[in-house]
């Protein structure tokens, strides 16, 4: 038997029978033909709404949750060679961008730069670039709203084009991406930012699997929170009745694919609408959110190599936990 979610006149908790008339398309399309899927998904792009970003800032704060202290101990360590290397008044061009926290580490050490962050959600881009300003009045920065899974076109690359490029890539949100993907995506990244570019990159290590999925399952259910508001986003704007309390958070680890999974899975049998058309799911049945894809040390230089970048140094932690690679266009000249 199947549980059947009410209309929102009846109980306003499972969202707005109503289509949202600012739904992006691409999000529309995602949604229906992910969860016309066998093993329905959606993108792990769609987490990031204004709540969404939110939550993923605060899973960051967690105690399980140690790339982001890992992660920011290295850039600490190590932006000022990176920017002896690439020049203090470099551009540089953040994809995902997010709250913007660990790049004010590297602005520090590059003090002339032109900071031009790539985010898909406008409203935080705007949030977080006015903080960012606050605390570097001088600082020029052009943000840019698009979905940085492909080329994007930057404003200022006509305005000085002997200026090097720094991409900067944190949180091992490569990690997100199949091989496959990860690969198209870094050759779209070089394609952005021209042949005379650089590339800091933080990608996740293989470790003990019970520290990665507690990673990605804190105990106090920040994750769950930031996976869940996937299905209330999905209400919100594209007309959704999905009961969004029959659903919990899972995070499992696939030792076959080397990475950290994140499911939402039915606790019972449901139907639910999403768009005008009907869904149903089986008690146990999931919704496929996000991949966390952990690398070792060569399967990174492989990774790059493929993509067309050269790595140039690998920094890593005392436990080698986490990875910071600062890596060079391939074919472009090498500075003595």
């Amino acid at each position: 038997m199947y549980f059947t979610a009410p209309r929102n006149d009846e109980n306003p908790t499972v969202g707005p029978l109503a289509r949202a008339p600012e739904a992006d398309p691409a999000f529309r399309a995602d949604v229906l033909r992910g969860l016309a899927q066998t093993q329905k998904a959606v993108p792990a792009r769609w987490f990031y709404d204004m709540r969404g970003s939110q939550l993923f800032e605060a899973i960051t704060q967690v105690p399980e949750y140690y790339p982001t202290r890992t992660e920011t101990a290295l850039l600490q360590a190590h932006c000022p060679a990176v920017a002896e290397r690439i020049g203090s008044d470099a551009r540089v061009v953040e994809f995902g961008s997010g709250s913007s926290i660990k790049t004010r580490i590297l602005l520090k050490s590059m003090p002339r730069a032109t900071y031009v962050p790539i985010d898909i959600c406008g409203e935080f881009l705007d949030e977080a670039c006015a903080a960012l300003q606050g605390l570097f009045p001088a600082l020029r920065i052009v943000p840019v709203e698009a979905n940085f899974m492909n080329p994007v076109h930057l404003p200022l690359r006509q305005d000085g084009e002997a200026r090097s490029m720094l991409g900067f890539f944190p949180g091992s949100t490569i990690g997100n991406l199949t091989p496959e993907a990860a690969v198209d995506l870094l050759r779209s990244m070089r394609e952005t930012l021209g042949t005379n570019a650089h590339l800091l990159i933080g990608i996740d290590r293989v470790k003990d699997p019970q520290r990665l999925t507690a990673a990605y399952d804190d105990a106090q259910g920040v994750t769950a929170l930031f996976n869940l508001n996937l299905l209330q986003r999905i209400n919100r704007e594209l007309g959704g009745s999905i009961p969004v309390g029959e659903f919990r958070h899972v995070s499992r680890w696939n030792p076959l694919a080397s990475r950290v999974e994140m499911h939402l899975e039915a606790r019972r049998a449901i139907r639910f609408e999403v768009d005008g058309q009907p869904f149903r799911m089986e008690g146990g049945e999931t919704i496929h959110t996000e991949n966390c894809h952990k690398y070792r040390p060569g399967e990174m230089r492989v990774l790059l190599a493929a993509s067309g970048w050269r790595e140039l140094e690998h920094w890593t932690d005392p436990q080698g936990d986490f990875s910071l690679i600062l890596a060079k266009a391939d074919g472009a000249r090498q500075e003595p």
